[in-house]
């Protein structure tokens, strides 16, 4: 903008003093300069060509801090121990965050800047306070992963199909699932998978890693998520993947009286909540990295305990309610207030008071800082296990481009 309001001081003084046809070739040039629109530069030199006060332009100042030094160094604790909640989630976890983090004695009032100040100070931060200040603290992945979803023709014909904007069912119950390729660069040999359900209502997950995608190892997945959920699974949609599309699944799913269905070929959309969660929870906890052994078989399946705990008992999520307009009548969505899944599994009444002291006590006895010191832990024994394998592996994968230098050189000649 300075640039700008130079040139235009430059041109005022001749677009003053010249003629009708000389003000529109000064007019050509300083829209072709600034980018301006010729109405807007029109406009611009006359002001700048009459007499009176200069535009002065001064620097702009930082923002002020509202929120003391101590209270920021805590909320990078606090975050920390949350997985990387983004603010919007934070802020509506931070009284829950704090109870827990106190009771734990990993926040005591007097020790590392922690004070009932920083405590109010904390309580008293917006979504998008809190994203400023831990700008500085994210990080991203680099590594990226491959699709290994097979359409399956067997019974597709037989399952009912859930598209995309399919009403979610009233109660808890209804998980859609999915699996996830551990296989880093290459679909070649045999490499762990990873089973993970959530329910459409409440969020609630479960989530299993697997030695491959046969059926035994599905089965066992799936008791193991029908045992350990805490209410009653009564549906199950799937993509249309042969490891879940076929006689041995259904059938363990008719004989437990559980609701089947699958998506439509090539429709992510028809299961937005298992993908996303495939993104957030298994790719952003479980890295990019190939395993390929028992040793990190075992180490991932010591891992998504602690995940599923962090996020159906700390972790609010929303869910979408309907669908309203905006100001120019453009139709938008509509989300609820975040509530953890732990939360929205109570609000649903579907447990017995005895399951509802159970969890909450169990709840109440996870400590979020002993969580993320654990999840940390593990993380970093996958990548010690599989990342110079995976890298060795992808290094050796790529295909070097072919050498066209020879028939550009007979082109050129």
């Amino acid at each position: 903008m300075a640039a700008r309001i130079e040139i235009t001081r430059k041109y005022a003084r001749q677009y003053a003093n010249a003629s009708k046809k000389d003000r529109g070739r000064l007019l050509d040039e300083v829209v072709a300069v600034t980018g301006w629109s010729r109405d807007n530069a029109r406009r611009r030199l006359a002001k700048a060509s009459k007499p009176g006060p200069r535009a002065v332009t001064t620097e702009r100042k930082p923002r002020p801090r509202k929120y003391s030094y101590d209270a920021t160094k805590v909320l990078q604790r606090v975050w920390a121990a949350t997985g990387g909640q983004c603010g919007k989630y934070l802020a509506v976890s931070m009284p829950l965050q704090l109870d827990a983090l106190e009771r734990h004695h990993e926040l005591v009032h007097g020790q590392q800047r922690y004070s009932p100040d920083v405590r109010e100070e904390l309580l008293a931060m917006s979504a998008a306070t809190i994203d400023r200040y831990l700008a500085p603290a994210r990080a991203s992945d680099p590594l990226r992963g491959i699709s290994t979803t097979k359409p399956s023709p067997l019974l597709r014909s037989s399952i009912q199909i859930r598209k995309a904007g399919d009403e979610v069912e009233d109660e808890p119950g209804f998980f859609e699932g999915d699996t996830v390729a551990h296989c880093g660069p290459t679909l070649k040999g045999e490499f762990a998978r990873t089973l993970n359900l959530t329910d459409m209502r409440t969020g609630w997950g479960f989530t299993r890693s697997i030695r491959n995608n046969a059926t035994i190892h599905i089965l066992a997945a799936l008791d193991a998520g029908v045992t350990s959920i805490p209410f009653e699974v009564t549906g199950l949609d799937f993509d249309n993947g042969s490891e879940f599309i076929n006689h041995e699944v259904i059938g363990w799913a008719a004989d437990r009286k559980i609701f089947f269905t699958r998506s439509r070929p090539y429709k992510k959309n028809d299961q937005a909540t298992i993908e996303s969660k495939n993104n957030h929870l298994v790719r952003h906890y479980g890295f990019y990295w190939r395993y390929d052994t028992p040793e990190a078989l075992t180490l991932l399946n010591q891992l998504w305990p602690l995940v599923n705990d962090r996020l159906n008992y700390f972790t609010p999520t929303i869910k979408p309610t309907g669908y309203s307009t905006d100001r120019v009548g453009r139709r938008k969505r509509v989300y609820d207030d975040p509530r953890t899944p732990f939360d929205r599994l109570l609000d649903a009444e579907v447990l017995a008071p005895a399951q509802i002291a159970e969890l909450t006590a169990y709840r109440d006895s996870l400590n979020p800082a002993e969580l993320a010191r654990r999840i940390v832990s593990l993380q970093r024994r996958l990548t010690g296990l599989a990342q110079r394998p995976t890298l060795e592996l992808e290094a050796a994968t790529v295909k070097p481009l072919p050498d066209t230098s020879r028939g550009v050189r007979r082109k050129a000649s």
